[in-house]
């Protein structure tokens, strides 16, 4: 997952698990020159709505095993990582990156969606469970919309 390489090589190259959100835009804007400040801090809104990084007394952390990320040789981040991605899509990443076909994965929430009339990111909740999946940040998030849609 290019996000999370991204993400764990300030903390690798510091050698901590925890960063000041300035010393991480400085070690990926100024240090590596793969964004500018601004995309940097793009990236850190994407990686904390992701569930890769967690806001705590106001520096960066890991929420993942960095020195467990392969970073290869040269590599170069697309500033494509920095879209936000929507739940949904979050889901799918994770279905995929466990080792599920896209196509098989799309068609399991819609079917879960229409069998149980529930939203697609709820049904692909389910799913990914179903399958051993741990994607309980992206289930949170389903649960916080959901709710915000009951109110």
């Amino acid at each position: 997952m290019s996000l999370e390489v991204a993400v764990a090589v300030p903390f690798r190259q510091r050698g901590t698990d925890r960063l000041g959100e300035g010393e991480f835009v400085v070690a990926l804007s100024l240090d590596r020159e793969w964004f500018s400040p601004d995309q940097a801090k793009r990236l850190v809104d994407v990686a904390i709505g992701r569930g890769l990084l967690a806001n705590e007394d106001g520096d960066l952390v890991a929420t993942f095993d960095t020195d467990s990320v392969d970073v290869p040789s040269g590599y170069t981040p697309d500033t494509e990582i920095l879209r936000e991605q929507s739940t949904f899509e979050q889901l799918l990443d994770a279905m995929v990156d466990a080792g599920m076909a896209k196509q098989e994965a799309v068609a399991a929430a819609n079917e879960t969606q229409r069998t149980l009339g529930i939203t697609l990111e709820a049904a692909a909740v389910l799913v990914a469970t179903r399958e051993g999946i741990d994607v309980s940040a992206a289930a949170n998030a389903v649960r916080a919309e959901l709710t915000d849609q009951a109110e």
